[in-house]
């Protein structure tokens, strides 16, 4: 039962989390285009609506990550050990962080777009900047989860 929870949960943060990191990351750059007009009129709203949404879809679908990585934790008789510990809290930060600073700037940026306002540069570099923190949470859980100091595997 333990590997197929381990199999659901690493597939989980593929699925999910490997889409919200590709799309929030692209969104700041379709945003200065979309304003540009230099995929078109409307397609560069588009782009950026689409990337929204996914962010926001995928973002959600994400919660399914900890939920099998709980269950993970708890059939190997993990849940009390300090790589495990850290990388709860890395998670935690990091959903936090898209629910409190990327999501919220994206819909911004999107009103701003769909009023035919000009985005402000400094918005979408200061939303790339959350995005990247976002992404570098989750790829430290992801070596935590690959290391696992002191873990009695021998990798």
């Amino acid at each position: 039962m333990t590997k197929i929870l381990l199999a659901l949960h690493v597939l989980a943060a593929i699925v999910a989390v490997g889409p919200v990191a590709v799309a929030a990351s692209m969104f700041p750059p379709a945003a200065r285009r979309a304003v540009t007009g230099t995929d078109g009129p409307d397609a560069g709203v588009t782009t950026v609506r689409l990337l929204h949404r996914i962010c926001r879809l995928y973002g959600a679908v994400g919660l399914a990550v900890p939920l099998f990585g709980f269950a993970t934790a708890a059939a190997m008789g993990v849940l009390d050990s300090g790589w495990l510990i850290a990388s709860i809290t890395l998670t935690a930060v990091a959903a936090g962080l898209l629910i409190a600073f990327v999501l919220p700037r994206q819909d911004e940026l999107l009103e701003e777009l769909g009023a035919g306002r000009p985005v402000e540069r400094a918005g979408t570099v200061q939303l790339a900047m959350f995005t990247g923190i976002f992404n570098l949470l989750w790829a430290t859980v992801t070596v935590l989860m690959i290391i696992r100091p002191g873990s009695t595997t021998g990798a």
